[in-house]
């Protein structure tokens, strides 16, 4: 049985950090936007006991992967000799704060459950996903979603299904030096919701990593020409909302040599919850 499925990424409209915790650990307060673009996952079950991964980057394969982790997560719920070859297509951006490694894990934990027959809930995958990492339960629950503690706690939230241009310069950012770091602001008091939705959103980690890496800074000066623009995550990708795709496009076609870029659409349904529904995946 083949299964092939999408990691789809996220964009953090807001990230505010309310406070940190005994553990090092903050506590956060941020709302996860879906996407509709992301990497693609094939799954081939096997009676090997094993599970091989095979990456369309090399660098990517090893049992350090949160794909490789999260299956080795589900290992003790399935019979003694499940296996499973699974391909990896990386079309994201490594450490862009697009959340591509945690969707990659969240859509292994859907993949092998179902193909496994492990018959968890969702509530089951989202626990042990967070195990893996922060932003795992918001991709396997797979809602546009308002999020607080470290970013477990979801409040799934209907937006306006928006475009986007993602743009990543060439650097890759540290999320433990980022948060690790005395500069952090670390005291954005904590809001609702409503009182959300009805204010102006910002990045409290944007000013450090625009002073730590001068070339988000100079990513996001080219982009504010276009749109209003911010940071997602910890970096390095930014990101702006247009009224359409030909906006998006022609300033997409005015990109930086030292970025990437890549239009996509906001939806407060994750694909990957359809395409687990979809009959044709199960073939």
């Amino acid at each position: 049985m083949i299964l092939s499925l999408p990691a789809v990424a996220k964009l953090n409209l807001f990230l505010h950090i309310t406070g940190r915790r005994a553990n090092g650990y903050h506590n956060l307060q941020t709302l996860f936007q879906m996407l509709d673009v992301g990497d693609m996952l094939h799954f081939s079950a096997d009676h090997s006991n094993k599970v091989t991964l095979d990456c369309s980057d090399a660098a990517l394969n090893g049992t350090d992967n949160l794909i490789y982790k999260a299956a080795m997560l589900l290992k003790p719920y399935a019979t003694a000799n499940a296996g499973c070859s699974i391909r990896l297509e990386k079309n994201l951006p490594m450490g862009g704060g697009l959340g591509g490694g945690s969707s990659d894990a969240a859509t292994t934990l859907h993949a092998l459950n179902k193909l496994w027959q492990l018959n968890l809930s969702t509530t089951q995958l989202a626990n042990l996903g967070l195990t893996l990492g922060a932003d795992v339960p918001v991709f396997v629950h797979g809602k546009t979603a308002f999020a607080e503690g470290v970013g477990e706690h979801l409040q799934p939230v209907q937006l306006p299904e928006k475009t986007y241009l993602i743009v990543t310069p060439a650097c890759h950012i540290s999320t433990a030096e980022v948060f690790s770091h005395p500069a952090l602001k670390r005291d954005t008091p904590a809001i609702t919701l409503t009182e959300l939705l009805q204010s102006d959103w910002q990045n409290d980690c944007q000013p450090l990593v625009e002073q730590l890496y001068p070339i988000v800074a100079i990513t996001l000066q080219w982009l504010i020409e276009y749109a209003p623009c911010r940071m997602t995550g910890t970096g390095a990708s930014v990101f702006a909302e247009f009224p359409d795709t030909a906006s998006a496009q022609h300033a997409l076609a005015q990109l930086p040599a030292n970025c990437r870029g890549f239009i996509a659409r906001g939806v407060n349904q994750s694909p990957l919850l359809a395409a687990l529904a979809d009959t044709d995946y199960n073939s």
